[in-house]
Formats: structure tokens, C-alpha cells, sequence
């Protein structure tokens, strides 16, 4: 069973979280592999939305809020987007377009940012908004402050919590075939933080010097934490090989899971979007309108009938048109 565990260091300003994610990620790869239209991602494709679900399920743990944390990764290379959503409760889905051939060794740059274009969203969606609201979002490029290519979705996601959230932070995270897992571990803000200025330096300031010091020590052994470590050990094994010399507060474990937010009504929204007569259209040229979800493979068929309806007002009869005779 998929689950997420979230700790804090007794008496430093730090956090961390782990997360392996196994039969919410199988899960989603075979609702992939059981599309006929689609089929499975190429190895690299389905490594870097592993390694998105994980991340997502570690952020979205460690924030307060009612709605939808999307990751999502875009550019100018054959993956053309991948996206990852989790929802308050952890419930999570993922896909990608890909647009051509992703090589067996493709790294993050040759999918998605061939041509230094490739950028990170970070999308907070609240589930009941007032009115007006829009979801808040962040964006950051796939290279770093000297415009170098970053390979690693961990280094991209470590870059945007420090430029967007000011939050220093070690992540790790692998995927495969059977396994989505991450390690997170963030130093925490102390009150009144501030820029060490002068040659005088306060108590305060020296005791600030040594909870960063905790701080680097403890993201040292995180990152220490090699792939098949995280993919193949359980939790116990993980915390107790990397933080045995450290005190431990942990929570209770949550349980991440699959779960797609699709429905028919909000296909029905997506096709009235389109317009009576564009809907007619593709109803005269295919005989029903058919929408398949690109998270889950649930397909969602209107026939001429279904179509016409969704353009009739509550209680009128439907329209008729020559076009869907």
C-alpha cells in the first residue's frame, strides 16, 4: 500500500517526508497500458511522471489547503507536457503528450527542454474559490542561475523552493516500473530571519549559523540516499540508515492513492464550451462525439441526440438541425 510518512527533527528547524508510492503509481500505469489510443510510455516518459507523483504527494503534504497541487513540467522537446495532481487528501493522477520518439536514455533536457525553452509550474487550485479567484502559480525555467541545463527534476524542484518560497530544500526521487518514492527534507524559517551584515555578529546570528549547520548536516545524509536504496527499502530502513545519530518526531502515516476527477458533466461543460455548431460538426462527421480522459482512459461518448441536449435550455425541447438528422 502506497503511504507517506512526515517527521520533524526534535529541536532543529527542520522538516522532512518520504513517500513511496506503489499500487496508486501501478495503478495509473495500467490505466495507460490499457489504452488501445495510447498505450505505454516509453521508460524515461513513465520514470520522470513517477518521480512527479512522488514529488507532488511530498509537497502537497506539507501545505495547508483545501484544492489541487498540479506539477507540471513543458517545453520544446517530444514531451510536450507532463503533469502531476494531487488533491488535499492525496489522492493523485498523471500524464503526459508526448509529440515523437523519447530514446531509452533520454534525460530530462532531451524530452523537455531541447532548445532551453522548458519551464516548471507549480499550480495551487482551491477547490471552492470565491469569486474572482484564480489559482496561484509559479513558474520556473529548467536551468539554473548560470542558465545551466539542470537533468534532474529534483534539482529544478529544489531551485523554484528556494526562488519562489525562500525555503532551502534536499529532495530526492526515483521511479520505476513498480515504485514512485521521494525523500524531502526543508530547513525551516526562524523567526526574525535575516542577512548576517557587519563584522559583529549577534548570539542570535551564532545560534542561527549553527541550526543552518544541523541543516546541511541532515540534507548530506539525505542526499546521500542512492536510487535503489529509496526504491527498494522499506521507510523504517530508510530513516533509521540515514538519521540513526538523530531524534526523530513522526506523524502519522498517510495513504496516497489514485483517483481521477473526471466526470461526464465536465465533458458536457468542455463540449458546450465548443460551441452548437462545432459540436454538430464532429457529430455529422463521426456520428457521436467521443472524449476519452487522458488521466484515467474513461471514455465519454454523446451521440446526436446527447449533443443537441447539452445547447437546450432547461425545459425546452431540443433543437433540430438538418446536420444531426
Amino acid at each position: 500500500m502506497s503511504e507517506l510518512h512526515k517527521f520533524i527533527f526534535d529541536g532543529l528547524p527542520v522538516r522532512g517526508s518520504i513517500v513511496r508510492l506503489t499500487d496508486a503509481w501501478t495503478e495509473v500505469l495500467a490505466r495507460r497500458e490499457a489504452s488501445t489510443a495510447t498505450g505505454a510510455w516509453a521508460p524515461p516518459v513513465a520514470e520522470l511522471l513517477g518521480e512527479m507523483a512522488a514529488a507532488g504527494a511530498l509537497m502537497q503534504s506539507n501545505i495547508k489547503f483545501n484544492g489541487a497541487l498540479v506539477l507540471q513540467i513543458f517545453g520544446d522537446g517530444p514531451v510536450k507536457v507532463a503533469v502531476a495532481e494531487v488533491q488535499h487528501d492525496l489522492s493523485l493522477r498523471a500524464t503526459a503528450k508526448v509529440v515523437g520518439e523519447v530514446g531509452v536514455d533520454a534525460r530530462l533536457s532531451d524530452m523537455v527542454n531541447a532548445g532551453n525553452k522548458g519551464r516548471c509550474a507549480i499550480t495551487l487550485d482551491p477547490k471552492e474559490k470565491f469569486p474572482g479567484q484564480q489559482p496561484y502559480q509559479g513558474v520556473v525555467p529548467l536551468h539554473g542561475d548560470r542558465r545551466e541545463k539542470l537533468e534532474k527534476l529534483s534539482q529544478v524542484l529544489e531551485h523554484y523552493m528556494l526562488q519562489s518560497e525562500q525555503l532551502d530544500t534536499t529532495l530526492v526521487l526515483a521511479a520505476d516500473s513498480k515504485v514512485a518514492a521521494g525523500l524531502l527534507i526543508q530547513r525551516l524559517p526562524l523567526e526574525g530571519e535575516g542577512n548576517l551584515a557587519g563584522s559583529m555578529v549577534s548570539r542570535a546570528n551564532e545560534d542561527e549559523i549553527g541550526l543552518n549547520e544541523h541543516y546541511n548536516r541532515i540534507a548530506i545524509l539525505a542526499a546521500s540516499l542512492k536510487r535503489e536504496e529509496l526504491l527498494e527499502l522499506d521507510v523504517d530502513t530508510i530513516l533509521r540508515r540515514l538519521f540513526w545519530e538523530e531524534k526523530l518526531l513522526r506523524f502519522e502515516p498517510q495513504t496516497p492513492r489514485f483517483a481521477c476527477t473526471c466526470s461526464r458533466e465536465r465533458v458536457a461543460n468542455m463540449i458546450r464550451s465548443l460551441g452548437l455548431q462545432e459540436a454538430q460538426e464532429i457529430v455529422a462527421e463521426r456520428g457521436e462525439i467521443d472524449v476519452g480522459c487522458d488521466f484515467c482512459g474513461q471514455q465519454y461518448r454523446f451521440d446526436a441526440v446527447d449533443a443537441v441536449q447539452l445547447f437546450a435550455a432547461p425545459g425546452d425541447q431540443p433543437p433540430v438541425s438538418p446536420t444531426v438528422q
